[in-house]
């Protein structure tokens, strides 16, 4: 019994626990779902629930005004806050993972889950961003269960395939672009942060540093053609549009963000989505509950 209780845990046969809140940390049910939601007392994933305030809350594609958002203005904006995000994180331990959700229900919506190397880093960043504001907004913070991302994301939205939209209940998960990654992240690999590898030999380490040396080479030769290429400009970096700093960037997002908040339009369609949605799974949930019902009456019979 208890093998069988283990093999079933977090999954759609276990009656007694969510699978959802398990795998991705929310549940559309909220307090109200019939399952338990077994919160973690220490964990090394944040949630920072809706704290990312796209600029098109109403349609995708379209301010509060009504007015079409240009993509690219779109990307900076998500950019931005990603960055800055980044930053302030980034100050309490190595993050492993960054992830802001694309979904569009109310459990997931600008959900944002950040995974830190160690537990004790992602406590000390919990203790610390409780109580604060972020663009004029409460940060709710919690640890999450989410600790393989591979589980939470649809996979069906990474292959440009999903059917359900912004409404599905796995993690859509919003992409920065390839500069900003390569500067974010990859400032972090290079300087060896995985340090839970296995101590290499002498010789495998001296292979490895001649190995090192030579990609340096490379990888410098080809920055030397890029500058030939690019007139000039000097170093790798030196062409690139400096960002606002921390401040304005704040700024720029508190203002879109109160041009959003001041549609009343947008949260009447929000909640008329919602409700007819909630009408939906529940219809689903009864017919299925009467289904089985059905099953054990026939069983016993």
């Amino acid at each position: 019994m208890a093998e069988h209780l283990a093999s079933i845990f977090g999954t759609e046969k276990d009656r007694v626990n969510c699978p959802f809140y398990f795998k991705i940390g929310a549940c559309r049910h909220g307090d109200r779902c019939s399952r338990l939601h077994n919160r973690p007392t220490i964990s090394p994933t944040l949630l920072l629930s809706n704290m990312y305030q796209r600029p098109d809350m109403i349609t995708p594609g379209v301010d509060a005004t009504g007015q079409p958002i240009d993509p690219k203005k779109m990307q900076e904006h998500f950019e931005d806050f990603y960055e800055d995000i980044y930053e302030e994180l980034s100050k309490f331990g190595e993050i492993e993972s960054l992830n802001v959700c694309d979904n569009l229900a109310d459990h997931m919506i600008g959900n944002v889950y950040v995974q830190f190397r160690e537990e004790e880093q992602a406590g000390a960043a919990l203790r610390a961003l409780q109580g604060r504001f972020y663009s004029g907004r409460p940060i709710i913070v919690d640890f999450s269960p989410v600790t393989d991302f591979r589980e939470a994301t649809c996979r069906q939205f990474e292959e440009n395939s999903c059917n359900r939209g912004g409404y599905c209940n796995f993690m859509h998960v919003k992409q920065i672009g390839r500069e900003m990654r390569r500067r974010l992240h990859g400032r972090v690999r290079r300087g060896g942060g995985r340090s839970r590898s296995r101590s290499r030999s002498p010789r495998r380490e001296k292979r490895g540093d001649r190995e090192r040396e030579r990609g340096g080479e490379r990888e410098r030769e080809r920055d030397g053609g890029r500058r030939e290429r690019d007139g000039g400009r000097g170093e790798r970096d030196g062409g690139r549009r400096e960002r606002e700093n921390s401040e304005e960037r704040r700024a720029k997002i508190e203002m879109w963000n109160k041009e959003r908040e001041n549609s009343e339009e947008r949260r009447a369609k929000i909640e008329m989505w919602n409700r007819e949605r909630e009408e939906k799974e529940r219809s689903v949930e009864v017919k299925r509950e009467d289904k089985e019902r059905s099953v054990e009456v026939k069983r016993e019979d």
